[in-house]
């Protein structure tokens, strides 16, 4: 039942209805009997009854009659039979002698027939092509529905009906934002003043399925206008993106964890390497002031040698604050600390800082520093800790093999990048694969025990100092770890 106050249907619209939804059922046998019948009555009628008109204009209504089978050759039947009726009746009630008021009645009433018989053939072709259109609008898996200017539904396709859950008697003369609680992006009147400017209306509405659900639609709209161009209906088609919008907001949700647990990883790893750059110096500590208590507890205190390694413990002390010094430096994103540094003396203290984990490890270290290598300019602390990480990753690489350990550090000038070029090599069992460039990677470990921060640490430090860092296995096997530093020009201010 149509609600009150709804504005009825015009007559395309009618038209659209009976085509999608199948005009009402009327059998073809019926409508031959009747129309038969009543073509009977008529040429009874208008050839023995004594009337004076031009009955046969009746035959008017067995041509629409026929009209409602939708098959043409029906119409075609009655166009032909029945002005053929006509002339049978004139024949026999006033014969071809004479031309009278009669015979332009007989001939009115043909023309009449005829001009039925076209518009029925016509009207008919026009619901055959609303109704494929309509069959179209009902294969769709896009809800589709048509409503008033006043927002009332007139049309309501089968996806409409499973998505929505009211059949089309439910919902047709409904309104369409009361049904479906529709909430829009913007103001009701201004998308409604979009559309009758443009013709059309696109965006994303909030909707109430029957069930309570909520729905997300693409929502699209189109004006229909009649024949005077005024704008008669609105045709909305949606499609449902809920879970489209479920899967983006899922997925944004995933991004936001995967990055707090790439930031937590990222702390984790940071507070490792910041405990591993600052144990060695500690252990020096430690070690140092063991050695000093040892010496003060000898019957004779040997003052001398518990003074040298108390200044030891002093020096680590002040290179641990260093330590600390440039990790805050680096986190903070400051310039890097500037200064001259002998590379060769760097490297010779980096080698006795690890002294005690080659030991551990039982490597053999050769070192072979050219006697002529220029000064560079840099931080001496994370330079130290570069040689550092790169001696003690090469030992940590051989602990599992029963041949000799050998580890090699060589420095000597570069002629092709007119700097320092330093390469840590180990007799271990290499780099996997080809891809040397993977192990700078943050996080790429192949120990269980590893962080995976520190040569990609070794390699920021070394690029911003101006120079490169890369790996790449030896000729006689095992790895080679190699980076240059520039030497400063002449002249420039250190």
């Amino acid at each position: 039942m149509r609600r009150p106050g709804a504005h009825p249907p015009s007559r395309e619209e009618r038209l659209f209805q009976d085509a999608a939804f199948g005009a009402p059922p009327i059998n073809r046998a019926v409508i031959g009997a009747v129309s038969g019948l009543m073509a009977a009555a008529i040429f009874a009628v208008d050839t023995l009854a004594p009337i004076d008109g031009a009955v046969a204009v009746l035959y008017v209504l067995v041509v629409f009659l026929a009209g409602r089978s939708h098959r043409p050759a029906d119409i075609v039947a009655a166009g032909l039979g029945c002005p053929f009726l006509t002339a049978a009746s004139y024949a026999a009630t006033h014969g071809f002698e004479r031309l009278d008021a009669s015979t332009l009645r007989a001939f009115v009433a043909m023309s009449a027939i005829t001009i039925a018989s076209f518009l029925a053939w016509q009207n008919q072709a026009a619901t055959a092509t609303l109704a494929k259109q309509a069959q179209l609008l009902e294969l769709s898996h896009d809800m589709i529905f048509v409503r008033d200017l006043k927002g009332a539904i007139t049309y309501w396709n089968a996806a409409a009906e499973q998505a929505y859950g009211w059949t089309r008697a439910e919902a047709l003369g409904e309104p369409a934002d009361g049904l479906l609680r529709t909430r829009y992006p913007a103001e009701r009147g201004e998308v409604e003043a979009e559309l009758l400017r443009v013709g059309r209306w696109e965006g994303e509405l909030v909707q109430l399925r029957r069930d309570g659900e909520t729905l997300s639609v693409a929502s699209r709209w189109a004006v229909q206008r009649n024949r005077q161009g005024a704008p008669v209906a609105v045709l909305e088609t949606h499609t449902d993106v809920t879970e489209r919008k479920r899967a983006r907001q899922a997925m944004r949700e995933a991004q936001a964890e995967l990055a707090h647990a790439v930031r937590v990883s990222t702390l984790g790893e940071l507070s490792a390497s910041i405990a591993h750059e600052v144990k060695q110096p500690l252990t020096a500590i430690v070690t140092s002031g063991e050695a000093a208590a040892r010496w003060l507890r000898r019957d004779v205190p040997d003052l001398a040698e518990a003074s040298a390694a108390v200044a030891r413990a002093v020096a680590e002390g002040k290179r641990a604050a260093q330590v600390v010094d440039r990790i805050r430096t680096f986190l903070t994103k400051d310039a890097t600390f500037r200064a001259g540094v002998d590379l060769a003396a760097l490297l010779e203290e980096a080698a006795g800082l690890v002294e005690h984990e080659l030991q551990k490890h039982d490597v053999l270290l050769e070192m072979e520093i050219a006697p002529d290598l220029p000064p560079i300019e840099g931080d001496p602390v994370r330079l130290q800790q570069v040689a550092v990480n790169l001696l003690v990753n090469a030992a940590q690489a051989m602990s599992g093999q029963a041949d000799v350990r050998r580890l090699s550090l060589r420095a000597a000038r570069d002629a092709d990048c007119d700097g320092v070029l330093v390469a840590v090599s180990d007799s271990g069992p290499g780099l996997p694969g080809d891809d040397f460039e993977g192990v700078f990677r943050p996080f790429f470990t192949t120990r269980p025990e590893g962080m995976g921060m520190g040569l990609a640490i070794c390699r920021s430090t070394i690029e911003a100092h101006g120079g490169r860092l890369w790996a790449e296995n030896g000729s006689g096997g095992g790895a080679v770890f190699s980076f240059t530093l520039p030497v400063p020009a002449a002249g420039a201010e250190g």
